[in-house]
């Protein structure tokens, strides 16, 4: 259980000033420039040893993603920060845009420090209107303030740019991000060459997600053993986790990596509409990764680890239940429609992929299926998952395994009940 006093994000609701005094009064900015006086090494083995890993979904690790940039090269470069959050079920970065955005001004500042760059985009999500005022907002408020700027009162001039994006999925990938903020079509690029290397304007660049660079300075002003001391081994710190679905209060909050997904459901939301044992299924970490059954959902922990051993994912902590009055099919075909329709068609497998398994799922639906063509629809998903410049094609992929690991009982019987009633009709 976490205690109030290692939150660190202290006003995700919005009760409290949002403003740049109550962000100080609430920490932010404390120390901010002796951080930067310990130097760029400093600041990014700190951020290592701590044990932070990516917020945005892929978990990688964020220090050792810093120490990727080259420490000397005469190009410029770049932090990019990933508010475009398009994945079905995620909503936490947004509260950090509306509550807590000096937390993140203050992180993409030490970020960009520690990786030798002087200027930060903040790619916020299309829809995200009064998101990307309120984070405008505090961004004019440190400008106001020298915090940030030419010659600001930190000795590391730094500027911090709000680009809107149009509402596209595939944007939230980060070479695809990066062709949006260049004023193209957004579609992903072929890796190699990575962003750290051949980045925006095809200089060194660092995508991180507004999570990962929020807790930035709280973690040089608490301390790495703070931080690392916090979670489980390989899953430290705290997390903000969004809760949504089937359960009696949703919510955002910030608890401890690892906690029981039970503990988390029960503590926060109120638990499942009707009882835990009404209970169908529960997709851990937003839409892209492969839902779980009522049972492993009883004893996971929500860390990257333990999903993973499950053939899921903590993703970015996107939890979405469905109690047993959920269609279980109707719910991954609506999904794989999503994917269907986000896909931006640059490789084939997905353009053709998600089309096809979204259509097949539609039969299987009805019932109008053969129980042949479950297997055929998992293949299919197999020639997809791996095989695409992206992960839109995994992410595609993985709901669609997960419906036919975990529920392919309710698949069969609903073709056996269409079977039925319609060789009755024939009869008659």
């Amino acid at each position: 259980m976490l205690h109030d006093r290692d939150r660190i994000f202290r006003n995700i609701y919005g009760f409290h000033d949002v403003g740049l005094k109550g962000a100080m009064r609430r920490g932010a900015w404390d120390g901010t420039k002796f951080f930067i006086d310990k130097g760029h090494d400093y600041i990014i083995d700190e951020v290592k040893k701590s044990g932070l890993r990516g917020r945005g979904g892929a978990g990688f690790p964020t220090g050792l993603k810093w120490s990727f940039m080259p420490k000397a090269d005469a190009r410029p470069s770049y932090l990019v920060i990933n508010a475009d959050e398009s994945e079905p079920g995620s909503c936490k970065d947004r509260e950090i845009l509306r509550h807590d955005p000096h937390l993140m001004i203050e992180g993409a500042l030490l970020a960009s420090f520690a990786m030798r760059a002087h200027t930060c985009y903040v790619y916020v999500r299309g829809e995200y209107i009064r998101e990307r005022e309120a984070l405008q907002r505090a961004i004019d408020e440190a400008y106001e303030a020298k915090l940030v700027g030419k010659n600001n009162v930190h000795g590391w001039d730094f500027d911090i740019f709000v680009h809107h994006g149009a509402g596209a999925y595939i944007c939230g990938e980060e070479t695809a991000m990066l062709e949006s903020l260049e004023g193209k079509k957004g579609q992903p690029r072929l890796k190699p060459p990575f962003p750290a290397n051949v980045g925006l304007y095809g200089a060194p660049t660092t995508i991180n997600n507004v999570e990962s660079i929020a807790v930035a300075g709280e973690i040089l002003r608490r301390g790495s053993a703070w931080f690392a001391a916090l979670g489980k081994p390989n899953n430290t710190g705290t997390k903000l986790f969004q809760i949504s679905g089937h359960v009696e209060r949703p919510c955002v909050v910030e608890e401890e990596m690892g906690i029981p997904l039970k503990e988390l459901i029960d503590k926060h939301c109120g638990g499942i509409r009707g009882g835990w044992d009404n209970l169908l299924a529960v997709i851990p970490g937003g839409s892209s990764v492969r839902c779980i059954t009522a049972e492993q959902a009883e004893a996971v922990t929500m860390d990257f680890d333990a999903l993973g051993k499950l053939g899921s994912g903590l993703g970015t902590a996107a939890v979405i239940l469905m109690d047993k009055s959920t269609d279980i099919i109707a719910a991954i075909r609506r999904i794989a429609y999503f994917y269907k329709h986000e896909s931006c068609g640059q490789c084939t497998p997905c353009r053709e992929g998600t089309g096809w398994m979204w259509r097949v799922l539609e039969r299987m639906e009805r019932g109008e299926a053969e129980k042949r063509e479950i297997d055929l629809l998992f293949d299919v998903t197999k020639q997809v998952e791996g095989h695409t410049i992206c992960a839109l094609g995994d992410a595609a992929a993985w709901p669609v395994q997960g419906l036919i690991k975990n529920f392919r009982p309710v698949i069969e019987a609903r073709i056996d009940d269409y079977q039925r009633k319609h060789a009755r009709v024939a009869a008659e």
